[in-house]
């Protein structure tokens, strides 16, 4: 039996390291696997911040990764979350009946998906904005070094 608020949950807290597949999927699903890889690419990229500062040209690539990663996994919180009863004890408990208190929502429920709407929105924003900004201070700097 799956429940609809745990997974909602999984993919909010833990869903970089996908947890949310690993619990509704098991060990064996390969997307599962491969979700930790971006979000430590990304987190790679805030070390290189941290120790070769803001100019590391690498870190405007590898940042984003974490952030698509939570962000995206913030999306599949709030698709889980919002996904009416039957649907989801079709998809994830087919051995049971439509209105198996499985798939109810409640308001820890509603909470998961309020905080997944806040850290997505924000995570996502906040990574795209470092790496474009910084690409754009580099395109300056290298235009000023033409001109000279």
């Amino acid at each position: 039996m799956k429940n609809k608020t745990w997974a909602t949950w999984l993919a909010f807290a833990g869903g970089a390291l996908g947890l949310h597949r690993f619990y509704l999927h098991g060990l064996g699903d390969k997307l599962g696997w491969l979700l930790p890889v971006p979000a430590v690419l990304g987190l790679y990229g805030v070390r290189r911040v941290q120790l070769f500062g803001l100019d590391d040209q690498l870190s405007w690539l590898l940042i984003p990764f974490l952030g698509f990663t939570v962000a995206g996994c913030a999306l599949q919180a709030i698709v889980f979350g919002l996904m009416p009863l039957e649907k989801w004890n079709a998809r994830y408990n087919p051995g049971l009946p439509d209105d198996s208190p499985a798939g109810q929502t409640s308001w820890l429920t509603v909470g998961a998906i309020v905080l997944s709407l806040l850290l997505g929105a924000v995570t996502l924003m906040s990574s795209v904005a470092f790496s474009f900004q910084r690409y754009f201070e580099y395109q300056i700097e290298e235009a000023r070094k033409i001109s000279q």
